[in-house]
């Protein structure tokens, strides 16, 4: 069922008791204090979407650590006034984008649990602008980080950890599971040695200090992954297994992204063709590697894009916890970076339960009435049932399997008036950089998206846009040297169906007169996919036979990456009544 009737049919009582549907989440890390406004009005409910943000670069750890040694850590009376005056300022903005009272929320973190005179700030920042603080407690932190990441993600089955400023936070998640949202509440731990809390040690002159503090998170980390394994059987069998490859980890919090963005500038895909770092995956031997990526933050003089000069000052910390999670964990599958965080995870935490199962993909193209809706369900029907019938399809993602038909679909039909070399073009980049912070918006999501499309405008490219292709197909191969054949098969399957309709069809009962069927067939030299159209008088258009088998003429070929996979698409047209 699209997404869009989901949302309708599920959140009837979520926007019945519910005067605006607009939040506001102020979140006090020990590096930051974050403000975002979010709009969370169907259909596009399950995308969290931002509608404001800004950060205030006011660090409550480094206010924490300029306390005299031996006393009592507290935050300053410039610190607090400066605090209060920024909630103050956050409070205002939300008024005036008519964000009510009861959704305005503030979380605070370590540094306000480790403050000596937290009381003092909490009482003069309500004082500053009528808001209550709440400290969260660590397993409600790592709740909160853990479903911010997991709100990416239609379903998982990992681990989880957010690095911040003052601690990291572990846990496991398997959305398979009953109650596992409180589940990993419990479950989870954290341990007070976050980016610059752990910088701080390891930059002071005391070398049992760092060797004590190093041995201390190492051993957190074992304690910890020990216990989970216990907890949770499908966890040991990753480890224990022979035939599981391991554990899929998915990391988030700004110091663990500091590392995501090392390994993606170092990445064998170079340049490496999608900008954020949100969303990266790695395999767990490329992950492991600290030492080159310890070098390379140290020796690479220029700009490495994701990273702060604050967060290169952190980098041997962030690459000390990495190492303490890998000694503690032996067998890693992959490791995707996220870019959820506390606020995602208490904002996923509010929608109804079956919302939040679902994948949020479907959600970015918007339907506009009941005929629009059937009409594209029934394009993107008919492209999918091109796909051989005697192949599997398990494990290979298309835009199907990813959640991206009605994307697809959406713009089959778009820019007509356009070239065919700009249009193709233009979806490679407009994939790449579309909907930033979408929730799920993978970066193999992004690569099959914008390869497909592509591929339906079959059109030639330019020298650097055919390295962008090249390189996205790179991402693509990673996951299945299958995948990229069947995007650009996907993709001039809707370019033939454009010579036939070329008007975009404004009913379902305007594509009723094509059908597609295909198989495989194993040939002596080569295997073809075997495409049979049946057309009806009521097609808008009957074409000449070339001008749809031109459709497939580089299905396979040109490609920048090795697969070795190579069929050739043998078309067949036939007349039918209907």
């Amino acid at each position: 069922m699209p997404a869009q009737l989901i949302a309708r049919d599920i959140l009837v009582l979520f926007i019945r008791n519910a005067s605006s549907l607009i939040y506001c989440l102020v979140t006090s890390y020990s590096n930051g204090i974050r403000f975002s406004i979010s709009d969370l009005s169907p259909p596009r409910t399950r995308l969290l979407r931002c509608i404001y943000r800004e950060r205030a670069a006011i660090s409550l750890f480094d206010a924490l650590s300029s306390s005299p040694s031996g006393e009592p850590l507290t935050f300053r009376a410039d610190v607090i006034a400066q605090v209060s005056r920024t909630l103050a300022r956050f409070k205002s903005i939300a008024n005036e984008f008519g964000v009510a009272a009861e959704h305005f929320s503030v979380f605070a973190t370590e540094a306000m649990r480790k403050a000596e005179n937290a009381a003092s700030m909490l009482n003069a920042i309500f004082e500053a602008s009528g808001l209550s603080v709440h400290v969260l407690a660590p397993e409600v932190e790592t709740l909160f980080g853990a479903m911010g990441a997991r709100s990416g993600f239609s379903d998982v089955n990992g681990l989880f950890l957010d690095l911040g400023g003052g601690s990291v936070q572990m846990t496991y998640l398997n959305s398979s599971m009953d109650g596992y949202e409180m589940a990993a509440a419990h479950t989870g731990k954290s341990l007070p040695f976050g980016a610059a809390k752990l910088t701080k040690v390891l930059e002071s002159a005391e070398t049992e200090a760092q060797v004590t503090a190093t041995s201390t998170l190492q051993e957190g980390m074992r304690v910890i992954f020990a216990k989970l394994q216990q907890q949770f059987p499908p966890l040991r069998d990753t480890q224990t297994n022979q035939n599981d490859g391991g554990i899929d980890i998915y990391l988030c919090g700004g110091g663990f992204r500091g590392y995501g963005s090392i390994l993606m500038h170092t990445d064998p895909i170079q340049p490496y063709p999608i900008p954020t770092v949100g969303a990266y995956t790695v395999t767990g031997s490329f992950f492991c590697q600290t030492e080159s990526m310890r070098k390379m933050n140290a020796e690479y003089d220029g700009k490495i894009h994701g990273m702060s000069k604050r967060r290169r000052q952190q980098f041997p910390a962030i690459a000390t916890v990495v190492e303490a999670l890998v000694q503690a964990v032996p067998r890693i599958h992959t490791v995707t970076f996220c870019g959820g965080g506390n606020r995602e995870g208490a904002l996923y935490m509010m929608l109804p339960k079956a919302l939040r199962e679902t994948n949020p993909l479907p959600c970015l193209h918007e339907f506009h009435g009941k005929v629009e809706l059937e009409t594209w369900e029934s394009v993107m029907a008919l492209v999918e049932s091109s796909l051989p019938t005697n192949f599997d399809f398990s494990g290979i993602p298309t835009v199907y399997s990813l959640g991206l038909g009605p994307l697809f679909a959406g713009d089959i039909w778009a820019r007509t008036g356009g070239s065919s070399d700009a249009n193709a073009a233009f979806e490679l980049h407009q994939a790449i950089h579309r909907d930033p912070d979408t929730p799920g918006f993978t970066h193999l999501a992004r690569a099959i998206l914008g390869i497909t499309l592509y591929s339906r405008w079959g059109a030639s490219l330019g020298p650097s846009d055919r390295q962008l292709l090249a390189n996205l197909q790179k991402v693509v191969s990673r996951s299945n040297p299958d995948a990229n054949y069947w995007a650009e098969y996907l993709g001039a399957v809707a370019n033939l169906l454009t010579v036939i309709f070329p008007a975009k069809p404004d009913t379902p009962d305007k594509i009723k007169g094509v059908k597609f069927n295909s198989y495989i067939t194993n040939g002596t030299t080569k295997t073809k996919v075997r495409l049979i159209i049946s057309l009806s008088p009521t097609a808008s258009h009957i074409p000449e036979t070339q001008d749809l088998v031109s459709c497939f003429r580089d299905v396979g070929k040109h490609r920048g990456v090795t697969d070795n996979i190579e069929r050739k698409v043998e078309l067949t047209v036939q007349k039918i009544e209907l």
